[in-house]
């Protein structure tokens, strides 16, 4: 039975109630064909199939420990606020600001949270970007 995605829908509520928080780890992106399983004792942040490939999204130190090729160190900011699946807007208004200033994100949603994938050397300036972001939303509400 399917029932409404729970969390918040208002994009002006989930913008100036935003509140980051960086995951101390660095994560690193593979990939490997979708008919070859990644190491057992790999531990994984995300699995995506995608086509005949699967994304992986691991620690750093992780993919390092296994000798596996990885791409885009990268830092986890965890939006703390509880979208909804179905919220309009969120993840679209962050990856513009993000854009205005020159950094690349990669946006994941949880159930409960979105999290976005930035450059390691990037994760600074993106926080303080979204922090902005909030404060204006915050100043309009």
């Amino acid at each position: 039975m399917s029932c409404p995605a729970p969390g918040e829908l208002s994009l002006s509520k989930l913008l100036s109630t935003l509140r980051l928080s960086v995951h101390p780890d660095t994560f690193v992106f593979m990939t490997f064909p979708s008919d070859a399983a990644p190491p057992k004792t790999l531990p994984m942040e995300l699995y995506f199939r995608e086509g005949p490939n699967c994304t992986i999204i691991a620690t750093l130190e992780s993919a390092k420990s296994h000798n596996l090729d990885y791409v885009f160190p990268c830092r986890k900011i965890t939006c703390e606020v509880h979208s909804s699946l179905a919220a309009v807007g969120f993840m679209a208004a962050l990856s513009a600001r993000l854009a205005e200033r020159g950094i690349g994100a990669n946006p994941v949603s949880g159930y409960y949270h979105d999290h976005l994938f930035v450059l390691q050397e990037m994760v600074d300036a993106a926080v303080t970007a979204l922090d902005e972001l909030a404060k204006e939303a915050a100043r309009e509400a």
